[in-house]
Order: C-alpha cells, then sequence, then structure tokens
C-alpha cells in the first residue's frame, strides 16, 4: 500500500507539472486564455451571418477610437489616424496609420462568411395542407447531414421601402429544424446517404392553421410591415451556442469557426497592436466560400480601392504608390484541417498541424495558397519573436483542398503573401472544432506582426 501511494503521489506532481507547464505560472496562462475564448465564443455566438459579424467588429472599432468612413464620400485622414470602411455591409477594411510616413501596408485578411442555407424569395411551401416548410438553397461546401435535428434560425438584412435603407435583422429564438427521416423508414441510414438540398434539407417552419407567415415573422422583428420589405438577403444560422470541453479544458466547439475565429483574432491584435514605420490593415472580406468573385469578396477592387484612397490622401501616386506595394505584407488567415483522430490518414504523410500545438503555415504546389520560401520565413520570425509555435500544413497530394484569399486577393494587389490558420476539425460542419492555445497564439503573433 505504501508503495502504491507513493506512486500515485509522484503521479500527481508529475501531473501537476505538467499542467504548471501546459498553463502558465499557477494556472494564470490557462485562465487568461479561456477568457479570451469565451470572449471569441460570444462575438461568433452574436455574429450570426456576415452582416452581424461585421457590424459588431465595426462596434468593436468605433468604441476604440475608429472613425466610420463611407467610400461615396471625400476622405480627411491624419498621421496617426484610425478608420475604417465597409462595403455592402458584408465586408469591412478598419486601418491604422503611423504617426509618420508608411514604409508599407501590413495587412491581415480574413473572412466573414461561412457554408449555410439561404433562404429563397417566396420561401413557404405547404405540405398536405398541414406542414409549413422553408424553401432554401446552399450556400458554399456544407457538411449537410451536421445541419439535421439542430435547432436553428434566421439572419442577415432586409432593404426597406420608402428610403427606410437597409436593416440587418436576427431572429434570437429557436425557430426552425431541419428533420431527419427515422431510421426504420431507411434501414441503409447508417451505411451513407446523399442528401438533396432541395428535398432533404428544407426545415420546418410552423403548421399552416394559424402560424405567422415567415416575411410578417420577419418584419414584426424590426417593427416594419411585411409590405415594407422591398428585397432580402436571408439566411438560416445554427442556434447551438460554442463550448469549451476537454479533460483539461483544451478545446472549442463552435458554428462559424471557420473564419469567424481568425476574424476576431485579427481584431483583437489590431486593437491592441500600434503601428512603427507601416500602415496596418484588418481585411474582412465576404463570399469566400462561394468563389469572392464579388464586388466585396477578395476578388474585387475593395482593398485596392481602399489602399489607393490612403495613398491619395498622402500625395502618394503612381511609382511610389508600387514602391509601398513592394514593401508591403499580407497575412491571409484561413483555418487548416487539423490531424483528425479517427481518420489520420486523410493528412499529409509529414505535414501534420495538431491542435493546442500551434498555428498552421498552409503550403500548396498549384498556389490555393500563396506561401512561398521567403513568406513562410517572415511569418516563422514573426511567430519566433511573439513565442508562439507555428506547424506546416499541405493537402494529402491524392485529396483535393480548398482555397483561400490571399492568392486571390493578390490579382488586385499584388504583394507578398502567407497563408495561415488554426488547425481545426470539421471544417464546413454546423459544428466545427478548435484549439483553446491555438486562437491566443494566433493573437499574440498578429499582434506582434502588426507591432514591427
Amino acid at each position: 500500500m505504501a508503495g502504491q501511494s507513493l506512486g500515485l503521489a509522484k503521479e500527481r506532481r508529475n501531473v501537476k507539472r505538467e499542467e504548471k507547464d501546459m498553463n502558465g505560472k499557477d494556472g494564470r496562462g490557462k485562465e487568461e486564455e479561456l477568457e479570451q475564448v469565451r470572449k471569441m465564443l460570444a462575438f461568433i455566438r452574436h455574429s450570426p451571418t456576415c452582416y452581424q459579424a461585421v457590424e459588431n467588429v465595426g462596434k468593436e472599432l468605433e468604441m476604440a477610437g475608429y472613425g466610420v468612413l463611407q467610400e461615396e464620400e471625400p476622405w480627411e485622414l491624419a498621421m496617426g489616424g484610425k478608420y475604417y470602411v465597409t462595403r455592402n455591409g458584408s465586408s469591412l477594411i478598419a486601418f491604422q496609420l503611423p504617426a509618420g510616413r508608411a514604409r508599407g501596408f501590413h495587412m491581415v485578411a480574413s473572412h466573414s462568411d461561412s457554408p449555410c442555407f439561404k433562404v429563397k424569395e417566396n420561401p413557404e411551401m405547404a405540405v398536405e395542407d398541414i406542414y409549413i416548410k422553408l424553401n432554401v438553397e446552399k450556400y458554399g461546401g456544407s457538411i449537410l447531414s451536421t445541419w439535421l435535428d439542430r435547432p436553428l434560425s434566421v439572419a442577415g438584412r432586409v432593404a426597406l421601402a420608402g428610403g427606410a435603407g437597409v436593416r440587418n435583422v436576427s431572429i434570437d429564438r429557436d425557430l426552425l429544424l431541419i428533420p431527419n427521416v427515422a431510421i426504420h423508414m431507411n434501414r441503409d441510414m447508417n451505411k451513407g446517404v446523399e442528401y438533396k438540398v432541395q428535398t432533404d434539407m428544407l426545415p420546418l417552419y410552423t403548421e399552416k392553421d394559424g402560424g405567422k407567415p415567415f416575411m410578417e415573422l420577419v418584419a414584426g422583428e424590426l417593427g416594419v410591415w411585411a409590405e415594407d420589405i422591398m428585397g432580402s438577403d436571408l439566411f438560416l444560422y445554427n442556434r447551438e451556442e460554442g463550448r469549451i470541453f476537454g479533460a483539461q479544458e483544451e478545446y472549442i466547439c463552435s458554428p462559424r469557426l471557420d473564419d469567424l475565429a481568425c476574424v476576431y483574432a485579427s481584431l483583437q491584435a489590431m486593437l491592441h497592436g500600434k503601428p512603427e514605420e507601416y500602415a496596418n490593415l484588418l481585411v474582412v472580406f465576404d463570399n469566400e466560400e462561394v468563389g469572392s468573385t464579388t464586388r466585396q469578396g477578395a476578388a474585387s477592387t475593395f482593398l485596392q480601392d481602399t489602399l489607393l484612397r490612403i495613398a491619395e490622401a498622402f500625395g502618394i501616386a503612381g511609382g511610389e504608390y508600387c514602391r509601398l506595394l513592394a514593401e508591403s505584407f499580407m497575412i491571409s488567415a484561413d483555418n487548416a484541417h487539423a490531424v483528425h483522430p479517427n481518420h489520420p490518414e486523410k493528412g499529409d504523410p509529414t505535414n501534420r498541424p495538431y491542435l493546442n500545438r500551434g498555428l498552421a503555415v498552409k503550403y500548396h504546389g498549384g498556389q490555393k495558397y500563396t506561401t512561398d520560401a521567403v513568406s513562410a520565413a517572415v511569418m516563422k520570425e514573426i511567430c519566433r519573436k511573439a513565442g508562439v509555435p507555428c506547424q506546416a500544413y499541405a493537402n494529402h497530394s491524392d485529396i483535393g483542398g480548398g482555397s483561400t484569399l490571399g492568392n486571390i486577393s493578390a490579382a488586385q494587389v499584388p504583394v507578398s503573401t502567407v497563408d495561415i490558420g488554426l488547425p481545426q476539425l470539421a471544417m464546413h460542419s454546423a459544428y466545427e472544432t478548435a484549439g483553446r492555445k491555438d486562437v491566443c497564439g494566433m493573437i499574440r503573433a498578429l499582434k506582434h506582426f502588426y507591432e514591427e
């Protein structure tokens, strides 16, 4: 018994030592990380669509003293000033200028949209004169099955008649659900199902008798009449809140981690970093999940237009502007696939990022990621100086991966760029998983980038 007790005591001391190494002195590092992650999960919870995400980022910037600019108005900028501008209500660029003439631009780009379902025009569909379901279409590449049997609601924006403008709307209650088919009616359910959006993924809304028409419900949230709504961009969103889990509270799960986690991290870095010789830019694009080829996407002129107007405000044009771009650097921040605990064979044999082991630098021979030898070296040096571990990510050569922002935006603003991301599991699920430490590490690394 004595030997067993001594052995158990030694094991407990070892565990405590490991926890101290992981969490910082006396666990304070862990508590700070948990507090930061809770704030991120709250930001995501209140950002059910790209419109609310950009609205929330704007509010944080204004609280930090950033002035609001309008694209259709003249800009008067001052050295050392802080400003932001939006396009379409779903993309945003914030910038902080140095006290003196800028040597170039330091930019971090992420995206505000996530895979989901868009509500179609005239959405109500009656079923056998009893049920009313909503007609929706796929937005982006969702894992369809993950949307089944979850509490859902609707958010987005509407355009109002009579010059009343555009207003964001979010119905903050359990409103919809996409019901699965019982296994008794499909005995092969667990052998794999091909889901059809038009057949299998339409959400149940109400009963035909007595239920309020859908657009009346939306109008009621805004205190207007349904007839006042002249247009809408409405989406389904997962109502389940983000959570912290794991034996050491080391993991996080939430809707829309791709890519609101990077939006949050880059925003926090921007708010707490101070530029020295470079102008700092926070860039949040929309429509990454559907190809970026919109007036507010990474393929648009939004970033280029903003940089040109910054340069114009200080009398910089032509060759001098080109020189600024040559001296500039962009970090394209969009999440990366972590090694899956149940399917490790899906990962690349030698470039295998794990949760809580550092942010991932992303490589691709076909330039779906823009990382090259030089930009990778810059990013690794940033991480080294910030005390943040980093990992390498590459697609398995026989499994095609997705693209992201850096290579697309470079067609308009050709600057040296590195692609990075938070390692995560179940990308494009309605409920994704990432690591607590990686979120905080990304904030530290990006803050250092903004200050160097």
